[in-house]
């Protein structure tokens, strides 16, 4: 399966803001490197700034907006990208002074997921969070037009802005979307009730974007979902049959959006339905990138998004993924051990590379544990002598195309 196109490509240049201690601050900009890569653009520079508080109207003061200006032209820059959220009047602000686009983290990963969503449930919920995040905005967007009149004949009153009205048909759609993801909740629902009652064992793949879910997932139960070295390589839940020899009977397993540090609170809100099937699974496969110099970092925020949707207590094996792109000292002598976390929890450990092998067995034997703890029993009438197929549990596939007038994908449209 391919990822679909991102068609955007433009010049970026990276601007992150240092805010002290309390705030959320990566020095290299890496990881927003590799959002903006994601997206299709080419990042060309790079600029750091420190600051007590936010400038309310530049975000990062007079002095290194003058900076940025020359930085932008200096490397041919088309665009600028922030790294942390900025304000509708900050953002127009900066654009005016800069003269070129500029986008925040918020805008740019709401970008990637509109071009990566393939579902229909998927492309639901990512729309919901792009009008959300515009309805905000539009005072930037159409500021070119005229009070126009009302009435027949031009008569009547001074009638509306056309930006008062775009409001109101973002409104409508809002309200319309959040309908139709009421429905796709339900549908969810009834699936889970329906596993509920046959016993099944529900398995989720959690973990930070790119740390390998989606390789472990097709290592597991030989599928083929999409697998990529970038990030938010695939949004849409993805559920198939695991057969434990051990235990010998099916789990059913789900691979899942993957979290990242400052993920949108609109998109955690418009994800719901598909973030609950963490919160319902009975086992949570943390996966790690073990190759990544900050996974404390990314460990320490999937789990306070799991805090956000009520799955902390539910019992984890954090698998730490990547084993082959460790350096021979760094690889652990046993594969499979014990680690304790903040508050005293101790959680079993296996390490694993999924594009390699090593570690699968072992992560198998821990999971048909984690099943036979919970009160499965080994040769249950639901083994895997009744394997459904597999399927994509998107729970919405059958709902027609939308073909309403207003488009989020089209008024975020970016480098018109």
């Amino acid at each position: 399966m391919s990822a679909p196109a991102v068609v955007n490509e433009a010049r970026a240049v990276l601007v992150g803001v240092d805010l002290g201690a309390g705030s959320s601050f990566d020095a290299t900009l890496d990881e927003l490197a590799l959002l903006a890569e994601s997206a299709g653009d080419t990042p060309v520079a790079r600029l750091i700034a420190r600051r007590k508080a936010p400038d309310a109207a530049l975000f990062l003061g007079s002095g290194k907006a003058d900076e940025l200006k020359a930085l932008v032209a200096e490397s041919g820059g088309q665009c600028v990208i922030f790294d942390q959220a900025l304000s509708p009047t900050q953002q127009r602000n900066l654009e005016r002074h800069l003269g070129v686009e500029v986008l925040d983290r918020t805008g740019l990963i709401l970008e990637i997921f509109a071009a990566r969503a393939q579902s229909h449930e998927g492309k639901l919920q990512v729309e919901l969070a792009q009008l959300q995040y515009l309805s905000n905005r539009l005072v930037r967007r159409w500021t070119h037009l005229e009070r126009q009149r009302g009435g027949v004949g031009h008569r009547g009153g001074p009638g509306e802005r056309q930006i008062e009205l775009d409001r109101r048909m973002i409104g409508e759609r809002i309200k319309s979307l959040k309908a139709r993801l009421d429905k796709v909740k339900r549908q969810r629902g009834t699936q889970r009730r329906s596993r509920e009652r046959a016993g099944t064992f529900r398995v989720s793949l959690i973990g930070y974007t790119n740390a390998g879910k989606s390789t472990l997932f097709n290592a597991l139960v030989k599928a083929r979902s999409y697998a990529a070295d970038q990030l938010f390589a695939t949004l849409d839940t993805t559920t198939r049959q695991l057969y434990l020899e051990d235990a010998r009977r099916s789990v059913s397993l789900s691979d899942t959006v993957g979290f990242i540090r400052d993920l949108p609170h609109t998109l955690v809100k418009a994800f719901a339905a598909t973030l609950q099937e963490a919160a319902d699974a009975d086992l949570l496969l943390h996966v790690v990138d073990a190759s990544s110099p900050v996974l404390a970092e990314q460990m320490v925020e999937v789990e306070r998004v799991l805090t956000e949707i009520d799955a902390a207590g539910i019992p984890q094996i954090l698998v730490y993924n990547k084993l082959d792109q460790l350096d021979e000292e760094q690889r652990p002598r046993a594969l499979v051990d014990l680690l304790e976390l903040d508050g005293g929890r101790r959680v079993p450990r296996v390490f694993v590379s999924a594009l390699r092998g090593p570690g699968l067995p072992e992560l198998r034997a821990l999971v048909s544990e984690a099943l036979l703890a919970d009160g499965g029993e080994t040769g249950s009438p639901d083994a895997a002598s009744s394997v459904p197929p597999a399927h994509d549990d998107t729970g919405a596939s059958a709902e027609p195309p939308d073909h309403d007038p207003i488009s989020a994908s089209v008024l975020l449209q970016r480098h018109a």
